[in-house]
């Protein structure tokens, strides 16, 4: 599993030093296209559709209920890039793994050191996101409302390692790369839509009861409290789903990878 014990931390940030090396080289090519897409969607939506509701969402300007759930998109889609396409393309055709096992580190060292830089990356997104709304603060919408927001940071990094481990159980699996296509359409691109950025899903039939086992959903109402100063009771049952949910897959995704590689611990 992914605890101490079981991961030889000079290996794993090994690893992750590697990918900050080649992401300093490419992260202008990297960083727009993800960075800009949350902003197009918040100016967009936030601004555009906003004109048209004139009450508002939850008593509050449609941008400042937008933009707390893209904040939480942006992490998790951050995270996802890393342990789905760029983790199948190191370990199925540049074969990069196979090196990093012909060395002292294991499978488990390799896996947590991509999850450290997949949580990373959510980092750079979520907090980059933070410093635009930082700036729509100064131009009037008050998005930040509550000391609270210092704790964002955390809650970004929360909802990356939790969407890190789990791209990197799904990639466990994959065979071919054509099938992440399942991942995104089918997965992630419902969790944007009905995890309750957009509009609050109570307002659909059984909507929160199902909207609340997903993950998403959990990672945009701690962001929102956050932002808004309304920390409670369901937020802390969000914290612990995000928690729980984690410490599981940190048992199940090393095991997997060790199968995938064909070999097992003693």
């Amino acid at each position: 599993m992914y605890a101490p014990g079981h991961i030889d931390p000079r290996m794993a940030m090994a690893v992750w030093m590697r990918n900050l090396t080649n992401y300093k080289r490419t992260w202008r090519m990297n960083l727009l296209p993800n960075f800009f897409e949350p902003i197009v969607f918040l100016l967009g939506m936030g601004l555009g559709l906003g004109r048209y509701l004139h009450d508002g969402m939850e008593g509050q300007s449609y941008v400042v209920f937008l933009a707390p759930g893209l904040m939480a998109a942006n992490a998790m889609n951050g995270a996802s890039l890393e342990v789905t396409w760029n983790m199948f393309v190191k370990m199925n055709m540049q074969r990069l793994y196979d090196a990093f096992l012909t060395t002292p580190a294991s499978i488990e060292d390799v896996g947590f050191g991509e999850v450290l830089w997949a949580t990373t990356r959510a980092l750079i997104y979520g907090v980059g996101f933070i410093v635009v709304v930082s700036l729509m603060q100064l131009g009037g919408f008050e998005i930040f409302r509550s000391w609270t927001i210092v704790f964002l940071p955390f809650v970004l990094a929360l909802t990356g390692w939790f969407f890190a481990l789990l791209g990197q159980l799904y990639t466990s699996y994959v065979k071919v790369i054509d099938l992440y296509s399942y991942y995104y359409s089918l997965f992630l691109t419902p969790l944007f839509l009905f995890s309750g950025i957009f509009f609050p899903v109570t307002d659909i039939p059984y909507g929160e009861a199902i909207a609340s086992a997903t993950p998403l959903f959990h990672s945009v109402r701690l962001v929102r409290s956050l932002c808004a100063g309304t920390l409670g009771m369901p937020e802390l049952l969000s914290f612990s789903y995000l928690v729980l949910a984690s410490l599981v897959l940190m048992v199940w995704v090393p095991a997997r990878l060790r199968r995938r590689f064909g070999f097992s611990r003693p």
